[in-house]
Formats: C-alpha cells, structure tokens, sequence
C-alpha cells in the first residue's frame, strides 16, 4: 500500500455511478488514493448511499437551505475544508463553484465531462453532440476553473455516435468510458499531488493523455 494516500473528497448530484468506479479503484491496495468525504447538493442523491455503504463520510448542502449562491457557496467550502482533502472530484456534480471555493480549498478540483471539451460544455453535452451530428464525442477529465468547463483538459477519451443512437444509448457507452478515463486520471494524478504546483496542471501533468 501507498504510504501516503491522495485523500479525495468526492462531490456529486445524481446515483453516483461514476463515484462506484472511484470507490472500486480506491479499494485496491496499489491505488494511491483514498475517498474520505462524498458531498452532494442533493439529499436523495443515490451516490450518498453508494458512499454510506463503504463507510464513507458524507455531507448535504442544498442551495435551498442557503439565503443565496454566495452563501451556499461558503457554506459547501467549509465542509470541504473540515476533510483535508488533497484533490476535490467532481463526479456528475450539476452545480458550479465560485472561484472563491476554488481558492479555498487548498488544492486542485477536477470534473469528468460527458463529451471532447472543448466541443459541447454544459449540462446537456450528450443531446447537444447527437443534435449536432457528429461521429465522434467522448468524455474528458479537467481541472476546474471559474468558467463552465472551460478549465485545462487534462485527458479525453473518444466515443464514437453509433446509427440509431439517442441520448440514452449514447450517454451509456459514454458513462463506460468515462468511468475508466476518470479512474485512470486520478491514479496518476495522485502520484503527482504533493510535487505539483497549486492551481493548475504542471508541464507534465497537462500532457497525462
């Protein structure tokens, strides 16, 4: 086992089917990366039952308990901040973070995109690619800036848009790569936490793929 283990905390919205990929990875003895928090914008979101499931802490801040953005968004920073995390994911996470939380986190926070950024940004990049009739989409994993996906690429993996293909079918094939990409990326991200600059991907880092 690793003597040090990148220490994870994982932000998601939905069921959680790319955090399970984490949890997996993170089970082997060789993974140099732990999860110790998942938190959610979303009380019923089925990815904190995945995390209660393998004893991982969780925490709930809903934007509705909040007076506004700002304050939510401080408010999610704090619980972020209370486990020491050396790398904030984000899996299937719908909300965008100020750069205030940004800054205060004290490290990176990366997101894993259902498409080839910079192409299709945004909560829909599965409808928009098949509206827009290309051959090839994908999934990408990024480091997280003050723009909607919009921060530096860090890998990509391609998919290609079958004949007969809708958002279902395609957004599955999609999740199977992305699940692996998001996996692999942070293994190797992990090796590189505590050697690397803070605020963006290093030379090295940038060029993962």
């Amino acid at each position: 086992m690793p003597a040090h283990r990148c220490r994870l905390v994982v932000l998601l919205s939905g069921d959680g089917s790319l955090f399970q990929a984490l949890l997996d990875a993170c089970a082997a003895p060789d993974m140099p990366a732990a999860v110790v928090a998942a938190g959610s914008d979303r009380a019923g979101a089925g990815g904190l039952g995945r995390a209660r499931g393998a004893g991982v802490p969780t925490f709930v801040e809903r934007t509705a308990d909040h007076p506004d953005r700002v304050a939510w968004d401080a408010a999610l920073l704090a619980r972020v901040r209370e486990h020491r995390p050396d790398l904030v994911v984000g899996a299937g996470f719908m909300k965008l973070v100020s750069p205030a939380f940004l800054d205060g986190i004290g490290c990176w926070m990366i997101n894993s995109h259902p498409a080839l950024l910079p192409a299709f940004p945004g909560a829909h990049a599965v409808r928009d690619a098949l509206a827009a009739g290309v051959d090839v989409t994908g999934a990408t994993v990024h480091v997280v800036d003050a723009g909607t996906d919009t921060g530096p690429v860090l890998d990509q993996v391609p998919v290609e848009v079958r004949d007969g293909d809708t958002e279902a079918t395609l957004h599955e094939r999609i999740k199977v790569a992305e699940r692996r990409l998001l996996v692999d990326v942070v293994r190797r991200l992990a090796g590189e936490i505590h050697t690397s600059p803070r605020g963006g991907p290093s030379d090295e880092m940038s060029g993962l793929s």
